[in-house]
């Protein structure tokens, strides 16, 4: 039994690969003169590259913001961390004096029952 190991990614790249060399294929064998399909052919390239450019710039935004965000969100935790480690030495502090004056009562208790 043969495993198939591609994980779609690849796939999906050589589809558009071949896509784009089929449409650059047609272009090239239409009935048009040369200077008009170089024309089109440099035209569609500078569209896709501005189409590209304003996705890079939406993506470099969408990560600003997720950057943002994130930083936010560790900054809350710290604080909220800061805040229940104080809040822990508290009931620590507190369990501790409790239990010292526990300890002294009950030896005080202990100490009054031997001079009986």
């Amino acid at each position: 039994m043969s495993r198939h190991n591609d994980d779609g990614g690849s796939s999906f790249v050589w589809f558009f690969a071949g896509a784009a060399l089929g449409a650059a294929a047609a272009l090239l064998l239409a009935p048009q003169p040369g200077a008009e399909t170089r024309e089109m052919l440099r035209q569609r390239a500078l569209d896709e590259r501005e189409r590209l450019a304003e996705r890079g710039r939406e993506a470099a935004k969408k990560g600003r913001e997720y950057y943002d965000r994130g930083r936010e969100i560790a900054e809350d935790a710290a604080r909220q961390g800061e805040g229940a480690v104080e809040k822990g030495r508290e009931l620590f502090d507190r369990g501790k004096t409790l239990a010292e004056d526990a300890a002294a009562a009950i030896r005080g208790e202990h100490s009054n029952e031997s001079e009986v």
